[in-house]
């Protein structure tokens, strides 16, 4: 049995993530969602499972779930996948996703030791969810470019109450519906760049939305894990001096399994 004050975090938790948005009126706005409590955990045919009140969550056989809402739901989120998560993880899903307003697809979960909120976002609605948060690079795997981004949550909802803690995002560019998501070659990057992760809580395939309108359905299932050892890693770095001294340095890193290309920089974006 799920006590009520459990619910209440991880709906708080989870309401964290659209707190980033980059205009200061949306951010005001989105911070609201905090409080929208969670109608269920548990599990569902094997799976790990979260459903907000928000809106109308089918859990379907296996890792299948439906939700659909309407513009006036507040936050929800719906999703199915395991308890604890993992590094090595290797997530296949497939689906529809028709949203019309502020509403994502992701990989989401939480870590402890440190405390942080993570997400890898393979579709989203009108607005990006990390729009508000700090460039650090850049990910290629799975087919595609992920942005990696960065940002503080201070005083904030989490798994563990009111804390401070780091979010850590990939937005897929190419935005798709099914697919791999192979969490090594995001977990590896991170930690390249600094954003380390600590002992896995949660980690599931959710659909969030925030007064929006749309259906989903999806299928979630795991591949084989990725080995926890690296077979190689190369580091190539090449320098250009100009005449007047001045330097570029420019720097691949690529580890196997997976193809990973790092592009370490700072952009801030327009809040």
């Amino acid at each position: 049995m799920v006590s009520l004050s459990s619910l209440l975090l991880v709906c708080a938790a989870t309401a964290a993530v659209w707190a980033v948005p980059g205009e200061a009126k949306e951010k005001h706005e989105l911070v609201g969602r905090q409080s929208t409590p969670v109608d269920q955990t548990g599990t569902n045919n094997g799976y790990y499972y979260i459903i907000s009140a928000e809106a109308n969550c089918t859990l379907g056989p296996g890792g299948q779930f439906t939700v659909n809402w309407k513009s006036n739901a507040g936050f929800w989120i719906c999703g199915k996948g395991w308890n604890p998560g993992s590094a090595n993880k290797v997530i296949t899903y497939s689906g529809t996703y028709i949203p019309n307003g502020n509403s994502i697809v992701s990989v989401y979960g939480w870590t402890t030791n440190p405390l942080v909120e993570y997400l890898i976002v393979e579709s989203f609605g009108s607005l990006n969810p990390a729009s508000g948060a700090i460039r650090k690079g850049s990910v290629v795997t799975d087919g595609a470019t992920y942005d990696i981004y960065q940002t503080t949550r201070y005083n904030a909802s989490s798994i563990q109450g009111t804390a401070t803690f780091q979010q850590y995002w990939s937005v897929r560019r190419n935005k798709r519906t099914s697919g791999t998501v192979t969490f090594a070659n995001h977990f590896k990057p991170w930690a390249s760049l600094g954003m380390h992760l600590g002992t896995f809580n949660y980690q599931i395939l959710a659909v969030e939305g925030y007064y929006s309108s749309g259906s989903a359905t999806f299928t979630v299932g795991s591949g084989p894990p990725t080995p926890t050892t690296t077979t190689s890693t190369t580091t190539t770095t090449s320098t250009t001096t100009t005449t007047s001294t001045n330097t570029t340095t420019s720097t691949t890193t690529s580890s196997s399994p997976g193809v990973e290309t790092i592009s370490p920089e700072v952009v801030s974006l327009h809040m």
